[in-house]
Parts: C-alpha cells; structure tokens; sequence
C-alpha cells in the first residue's frame, strides 16, 4: 500500500492508510496508475508548513477525483474519511487539500514540520512518508513568491505504484497510457516567469574558463547595444567584417598612401583611409584599412601592433563596434546634424 513519487528535486515514498481511508487511498492510486500526477507543479510551498500539489493547472483551483473520469461529473469529488487518531503530529504527513466539508478531488499536501494539529479535522489524512524526508527538506528550502509559488518549478516527474491492494475498475484500463506523460501536464496554466525545473545556473554547467568566455560575450554585446543606442552603430546584432582592420594612435602628417604603401606587404589593400574632420580636413589619428582577404588583416594585426610610423608607435585592432562604425562611413550612413568627427571621436576615445 505504497507508491513512489519521483520529483524534480527527489523521491518520496508513501505509505497509504488503506484501511481507515480506503475511498481516498483508491483515488489516490489509481490516479498515479493513469499517470495523473505527472507533470504537475509543487504549486504552493509554506515554509515550515506544507507543500501542496496533485493540480494539472497549477493553480490550486483545478483538480479531478478518480471517480469522475469513471462515473461523470457529478462524482468529482468525493467525501472525507477524516479520523481523530490520524493527525498531522510529524513531518511527512499527507493529506487532502480539500476545497471544503466533502470537496476531495486530487490536490494533496505534504506537511513540512511536526505539530500541526491545528489541522486535524479539517483535511483527510491517508498517508505518511517513509522515505524522501530529504527530499521534503529541499523542497522546503525552495525560494518562493508571497502566494508560495516557487520562482523554480518544482514538479512531480513520475509515480509508480509499489503496492495496490483494491481492484482495478473495469473502466480504468481505457485510461491508462501508452506510455509515461513527461513534462508540463497539457491543462498547466502557462507561467513565464517562472525558471522551469531542470534549470541549472552558468556556473554549475560549465568550467571557469567557459563561464569567463559567456561573460566576455555577453558584455560585447551589451557594449554593443549601448553603442546601437546612442546612434553609434547601426544594429547591435552586425557582425564586424573580418578584413577590416582599425589603426589609431596615428601621427597627423600620415597619409592615406602611406598606409596602403606600408599595408600592402601583407597582401592586396582595397583601400586605406585615414579619417579627418569634415570641417577642417586635419587628420583624426586613425584610419581604417580594408584587405582584399581575412588572412592578409590578421597578418597585419599581429604584425602592425605598436609598429612605428612617421615616429608613433600605432595600435591596431579589431572592434565590433569600429568595424560597424566603418560600414557607416563607407555608406555615408551617419547622421549630419551629428558630423563625422562627432562619431568617431567617440571611437578614438576607446583606443587612446
């Protein structure tokens, strides 16, 4: 007179109180035999109290009996079968969550700590837990909302039935699936803000030096949307072309031909500009150089890094946000009311 409940943060055996509570005992079985209880959300967690559950929707208002899937609607529910020596004294305890006076369905709870007395006489108790106390502990612990709703789902995944001692129903077996449900029961009311159950944090999935890689990742990206933002680049989302290569930290007498003359060692250079004031043509210091191919801009990168030109020592780099800034000014694609050196001074900035 036992089944296996197989949650998300653990198993749970139970032991029923066939005997004195046989209506709800059967209903509670052969609602885990048609797998009823799969799926369904740890919807309402009182610390220290009780952890309620057995509700396809997740609200706490949902919920069907055995007997109305084998005798209609009218047999929803079903009435208590509450005893004085049956108390909720320890920690384990299980019991109706009853809608009222004879208003059993399918939603159960668990008690979370000893002594709830109070109770007694107000909810069927048919049950006790004799293993997955620690189990009861964790889900204890889970960190929930002001209604107790967990912000992680906790769920039940599966239940199997150790020992049934009452008949099945000749109905019963057109009720019982193929095969096992996983995952949300199909009534769930959708929930987004939930994390769902087997979430895992970054840092339990992966090593220090691809958690330090996501994080890299995800401040490009972030930079990147601000730069989108204040009208720096185009779209957050564009990836940098790779034969393009930014030069800053120039001297203010370097010429475009004297970047291509000294960039064209490394392969064909479709063309080498140097940026200037749109007012006044002087020099901004930088420049961008574009390469026929990917191979010949990284051979520049590696090599012109701090090389000497008319007495500077340069910086070359690779940007997302530079590159995109060159898209700009090849397409002419900036704003006048802001001016060319209003964009790009905001690049030097990032390399001087």
């Amino acid at each position: 007179m036992s089944v296996l409940i197989v949650t998300s943060l653990g198993d749970i055996v139970i032991d029923l109180h066939t005997d004195m509570c046989p209506l709800t005992s059967k209903n509670f079985l052969k609602l885990c035999k048609i797998k009823y209880y799969n799926g369904c959300l740890f919807h309402t967690i009182q610390k220290d109290f009780t952890a309620q559950t057995g509700d396809p929707t997740g609200t706490g208002t949902g919920g069907d009996s055995i007997y109305k899937f084998l005798y209609g609607d009218q047999a929803r529910f079903f009435n208590d079968e509450i005893h004085l020596d049956l108390k909720h004294s320890k920690t384990g305890t299980v019991a109706m969550a009853s809608a009222g006076e004879n208003l059993n369905a399918s939603q159960f709870y668990f008690t979370l700590r000893d002594d709830l007395e109070y109770l007694d006489g107000k909810h069927t108790v048919f049950g006790e837990v004799a293993e997955g106390l620690d189990t009861l502990t964790r889900i204890n612990e889970a960190y929930a909302d002001e209604k107790g709703r967990p912000y992680k789902n906790i769920r039940i995944k599966h239940t199997y039935i150790l020992d049934d001692p009452f008949d099945d129903p000749p109905q019963l077996a057109e009720l019982i699936p193929d095969a096992s449900p996983e995952g949300k029961p199909k009534d769930e009311v959708v929930d987004e803000v939930r994390l769902e159950d087997d979430w895992v944090p970054l840092d339990e999935q992966l090593g220090p030096a691809e958690l330090e890689e996501v994080f890299r990742a995800k401040e490009a990206h972030s930079r990147a949307v601000v730069l989108e933002t204040i009208g720096d680049i185009p779209d957050a989302e564009i990836k940098p072309p790779d034969n393009v290569l930014f030069v800053c930290k120039l001297n203010p007498v370097t010429e475009d031909e004297d970047l291509h003359t000294i960039f064209s060692r490394f392969g064909t250079v479709l063309s080498a500009e140097v940026i200037r004031d749109y007012k006044t043509g002087d020099s901004l210091c930088y420049a961008f150089i574009e390469f026929e191919t990917k191979e010949a801009c990284e051979q520049a990168y590696f090599k012109m890094d701090n090389a000497l030109i008319d007495d500077r020592r340069i910086h070359v780099d690779f940007s997302q946000s530079v590159a995109k800034l060159w898209s700009q000014y090849r397409r002419k694609d900036y704003s006048t009311d802001k001016g060319e050196s209003g964009i790009f001074y905001g690049v030097t900035a990032w390399f001087l």
